[in-house]
């Protein structure tokens, strides 16, 4: 390890805790809670970072210490009542056996949840304002409710303690009660909790005073809060430095975990969970302003994706341990992995965000590029060696074929891969394309050079037929060639090109496009964007309520701000009809979804998102010939278990990914683990 990169695998300690480095993984909500509590699937999830080599582990992101903090809308922790304790006693235990600290954040969400879930109670905050980002209006807070709500965070820190963690944290960001108390654009108070900032920290004060005082002097407690809440009406960064400065002096706080922004509205929430679009670590330097003016360790998270990066920011004094959380969503191994001197076998995150998106539509968390991470009791992060090493041919070099080809290679299998192109990476080097969504090139880098380091013998350029493929006398076929853009249906379907024709084959179409969108995803938006930013005058038009529909909350705020910057026309509740020529244009008849009223546009160009269909010619050739005749036993994939008709004279042949049905990259690679783990 280079002396930078040594900084961080120095221990430190926190009212004597010592962390074995200065790795960690702040507090989340991955949606894995069930019933309330952090069970088996939580728990083998933090465990998994722990055998990793991480220092520090938190959990249990805005973790409920109150029933009218409800825990239901994203499967997150109840720390209400004494029934959480056993689970986190088992939790504990499982994460302390490899070594690493488990800590909890402990909350009240205020007026930052919803009121219809759970148990219907009102949301309450410091003044009855209502939050953009959840639409709730909140009560105003009583004597009564501060009472309640400081006495309900007391009682969560005494279980956290009961159950073996070692320490928590208070959420006094992203929007939560305590920084409800504390920015002005949420505080009107008149009273002794409103006015001055000094006034506003009083209740993050009480709560914290009675957490310690019900959790002993011995246990560690410490606050997340923003750096700058990064707009106008709230706290400054000057504000903050002030707030940690003063938790600090009283003595209330062990560290301060410091990110930047806040999450009230869309674009905000964005900007607070940087994805690619975003610089790595663009919010450091509010961390390391902090740390210049407290006693107490500094933490951070946001966008620190690469361990230089990371090694750099502890080295060079701006924090003290170094959160490194969606990376460690992507590879729970990067301590470990550091320390054996194998850095270059670490599958570094890309900031898709694709783990963070999910769970704002009430799914659980993965990670795009590895189907192991949250399903951790099925899917190995380390792949065993099989008891008979067989000759297995993939077709297809894009993220399933490569996932395919590494993890048969991981199992000792000989490995060939067909790729028709020069490159390896499918559709994933299309998407790469599109301006600031470049960082996808990371996801086939990493699995191009693990294949290559594991031996697969690669042949580029080559589009592999049923006779090619059987040539290699293979045991297994695994076919993983991805999918044709689908031009659609409608009549004057062969006048369009496809959004995949123009990011793959880089065509700048001058003058006007109309770009029809039915898919809703990256794919539409982005290819609107690279051709505005060529010249082009773009309306992109969808049957769905708004562009990019399906993208998540921490990309389609991203996408819907470059277009407005671009001047691109956004026209939603439009299908197109047909698309006919007139002279040297085109054009597009679109209809009303609502209304069924139909509207012409004269273009010079039409383009198409109408998502992909199978590349499937290979499988249907070489269908017949297998074992199993190409079919895939749906239980036992499910289930994990091994494919039927093993050891029978033969192939067996399979088909992943896009070949099967146009899904996305995330699909394509669990398609190929939890197939090829069994081979």
């Amino acid at each position: 390890m280079s002396a930078s990169t040594d900084a961080l695998f120095r221990p430190l300690t926190l009212r004597g805790l010592t962390i074995r480095n200065r790795l960690m993984s702040t507090s989340h909500a991955p949606g894995y809670g069930r019933d309330g509590k952090p069970q088996e699937r939580y728990q083998l999830y933090h465990a998994e970072k722990a055998k990793g080599g991480i220092g520090l582990t938190m959990f249990g992101g805005s973790s409920s210490v109150s029933l009218d903090s409800p825990a239901a809308p994203w499967n997150q922790v109840s720390v209400a009542d004494d029934s959480v304790i056993p689970y986190f006693q088992q939790f504990a235990d499982r994460v302390h056996a490899h070594g690493a600290a488990l800590m909890i954040q402990l909350t009240h969400m205020g007026r930052r949840t919803r009121w219809d879930t759970e148990h219907w109670l009102p949301t309450i905050s410091a003044s009855p304002l209502r939050e953009p980002a959840s639409r709730s209006i909140p009560r105003e807070m009583s004597q009564d409710d501060i009472d309640r709500v400081v006495h309900d965070f007391a009682e969560a820190a005494r279980r956290a303690r009961e159950g073996g963690m070692d320490g928590c944290e208070i959420s006094a960001a992203h929007g939560h009660l305590v920084d409800q108390f504390w920015s002005p654009s949420v505080n009107r108070r008149t009273d002794g909790y409103g006015g001055s900032l000094l006034n506003r920290m009083r209740f993050g004060f009480e709560v914290l005073a009675a957490m310690r005082a019900a959790a002993g002097d011995d246990f560690v407690i410490g606050m997340r809060m923003s750096g700058d809440e990064l707009f106008d009406e709230g706290l400054s960064g000057e504000d903050c430095v002030t707030i940690a400065a003063e938790h600090t002096r009283r003595g209330l706080v062990d560290f301060v975990n410091v990110m930047g922004g806040q999450a009230r509205d869309h674009m905000a929430h964005a900007v607070s969970l940087p994805n690619m679009a975003f610089p790595v670590a663009p919010f450091l330097y509010l961390a390391s302003a902090i740390r210049r003016e407290v006693e107490v360790p500094v933490f951070h998270a946001q966008r620190i994706t690469d361990f230089a990066t990371a090694a750099r920011a502890v080295a060079e004094g701006h924090v003290d341990m170094v959160a490194m959380t969606r990376a460690h969503i992507a590879d729970p191994y990067i301590g470990r992995k550091l320390l054996e001197g194998r850095a270059d076998d670490i599958r570094q995150c890309v900031g898709a965000g694709y783990c963070i998106d999910r769970i704002y539509t009430g799914a659980d968390a993965l990670c795009i590029q590895n189907a192991a991470t949250g399903r951790e009791a099925t899917m190995p992060h380390v792949i065993a060696k099989a008891a008979t090493a067989r000759r297995i041919v993939v077709v297809g070099g894009g993220p399933g074929g490569l996932e395919a080809a590494r993890v048969c290679a991981e199992r000792g299998h000989h490995v060939v891969l067909f790729e028709r192109e020069s490159a390896l990476g499918g559709q994933i080097n299309i998407a790469a394309k599109a301006g600031w969504r470049e960082a996808l090139s990371g996801i086939p880098r990493w699995l191009a050079a693990q294949v290559r380091k594991l031996g697969v013998d690669i042949r580029l350029g080559v589009a592999a037929d049923a006779a090619l493929v059987l040539a290699e006398r293979p045991d297994i076929v695994v076919v993983a060639t991805g999918g044709a853009a689908n031009p659609g249906l409608m009549p004057g379907a062969d006048l369009v090109t496809t959004t995949q024709a123009v990011l793959h084959q880089g065509i700048d179409l001058s003058g006007s496009v109309l770009l029809y969108d039915a898919m809703g995803q990256h794919n539409a938006a982005s290819c609107a964007e690279y051709l505005a930013t060529r010249g082009a005058l773009v309306e992109l038009a969808t049957p769905d309520r708004m562009a990019a529909e399906e993208v998540g909350t921490t990309n389609q705020p991203v996408h819907l701000r470059n277009m407005y910057k671009l001047g691109v026309i956004v026209t939603p509740n439009l299908d197109i009809v047909a698309v006919r020529r007139e002279a040297n244009r085109l054009v597009a008849v679109l209809r009303n979804t609502m209304d069924m009223v139909e509207e012409e546009r004269v273009v010079d160009h039409v383009v198409v998102d109408f998502g992909t269909l199978p590349v499937d010619a290979v499988f249907t050739d070489l269908k017949d010939g297998a074992v199993n005749r190409g079919q895939t036993d749906a239980a036992a994939l499910i289930a994990g278990q091994p494919q039927p008709h093993q050891g029978e004279a033969g192939y067996r042949l399979y088909r992943i990914g896009d070949a099967a049905a146009g899904r996305n990259i995330h699909a394509a690679i669990y398609d190929a683990l939890r197939l090829c783990k069994d081979f």
